[in-house]
């Protein structure tokens, strides 16, 4: 990879190693790869997808949550980011991938065995069926383009108590305080929000922990969250 994500990681006090780099830079030749065939991102040009995606997944490690966490789920994985390039780079994490598109778990996986990832594990699924991983996971990750009312409705169930869940959001994260009432019901509790630090990216973190278990009847059917979320 290019100098973009070296230099980016060592701001953030990630040294990567020769094969993490030679990594990268298979993901982003697969990356635009199979994006001629199926529609995973609208960035690909290499020095964006460097800031964007790779530079931008490996902003969560600012939160501290991964330090003693043990396993990840990302809720509607999309082309594997952020848990890809953290998978990478936290070798020692299991990373647990849905999403609701069966080709975009197929590219997870075609990624997993060319990287050889073996701290990976990609699930065609919808966030509102897995109810079978309910409160099993450290950290729950989301970088879906969802209200965050709706996101914690998909996420917070899947977070363990004393867990966190992780939403990467625009730099406007007013959506906090219409997702309070949906945080408290969950059994969660808004920590903190923080920036990503990505000069040429600006985004926000926002970092709720889980301190009570989320009521049988959450994540609710599929569709209902989002049509009709938590006020």
């Amino acid at each position: 990879m290019g100098d973009v994500l070296i230099n980016g990681c060592r701001q953030m006090n990630i040294a990567l190693s020769t094969e993490q780099t030679e990594k990268f830079e298979k993901y982003f030749e697969l990356l635009t790869e199979w994006n001629k065939k199926i529609n995973l991102t609208s960035i690909t040009e290499k020095r964006e997808v460097e800031v964007k995606h790779f530079l931008d997944s490996l902003t969560l490690i600012k939160t501290g949550c991964f330090a003693k966490a043990r396993n990840t789920l990302d809720v509607g994985a999309g082309a594997g980011f952020p848990s890809v390039p953290l998978a990478i780079v936290l070798p020692n994490i299991n990373f647990t991938l849905i999403d609701s598109q069966n080709k975009r778990i197929k590219f997870i996986n075609v990624v997993k065995e060319e990287l050889n990832l073996k701290n990976v594990e990609a699930i065609h699924e919808r966030a509102e069926n897995a109810g079978y991983l309910k409160e099993k996971f450290d950290i729950v990750v989301a970088r879906a383009v969802a209200p965050l009312n709706v996101l914690c409705e998909l996420c917070l169930p899947y977070t363990n108590i004393g867990g966190h869940f992780l939403a990467q959001k625009g730099n406007n994260a007013d959506e906090v305080n219409s997702a309070q009432n949906a945080v408290k019901i969950l059994g969660g509790d808004f920590e903190n929000i923080i920036d990503a630090g990505l000069d040429e990216y600006e985004h926000k973190i926002i970092i709720i922990k889980k301190t009570q278990k989320t009521p049988v009847k959450y994540p609710r059917k599929a569709g209902i969250p989002s049509k009709n979320p938590l006020l």
